[in-house]
């Protein structure tokens, strides 16, 4: 199949409103714009919130709290079912050597390994945190697990 073969499915297009084309068309008179007023107007756009001058009803409200966005920490998460496909050349693995495998963003520091999977070689796992039974999964396989 090649780029100019495609075709959309049945019923992916559709014509063409033609408004303003007379009362038979099914749009004519208002041509679907409703009544008079600034919506009928072209080039009328009313931003979201605006209750035509009354007070809207975001000011009316108070505004406390604390979003904790800006401030958040973002951890990255590998599992060790992903830490055991790693190239058998790898034997200590950082944030540095998952990024290079593409199992996290580069440029993450803050990586937690969790315990879903199997690992049969040694590693030396460098990471901010561990799961217990990813800890334990480490260790039993003759690795170690670094919380650094």
């Amino acid at each position: 199949m090649k780029l100019h073969e495609l075709k959309n499915v049945p019923g992916a297009v559709h014509r063409k409103k033609r408004v303003g084309c007379g009362e038979g068309g099914g749009h004519g008179k208002t041509s679907g714009r409703g009544g008079k007023g600034q919506t009928a107007r072209s080039g009328s756009s009313i931003r979201p919130g605006f209750e035509g001058g009354q007070m809207p009803l975001y000011r009316k409200l108070p505004h406390r709290g604390f979003n904790n966005f800006e401030f958040r920490t973002e951890i990255a998460v590998v599992n060790l079912r992903d830490l055991g496909n790693l190239d058998a050349a790898v034997t200590k693995v950082d944030a540095e050597a998952l990024a290079k495998a593409g199992l996290i963003r580069s440029g993450e520091k803050t990586v937690k390994v969790l315990g879903d999977g199997e690992i049969t070689r040694a590693l030396e796992v460098t990471a901010a945190k561990f799961s217990a039974s990813a800890k334990e999964k480490i260790e039993k396989a003759g690795g170690k697990a670094i919380v650094g």
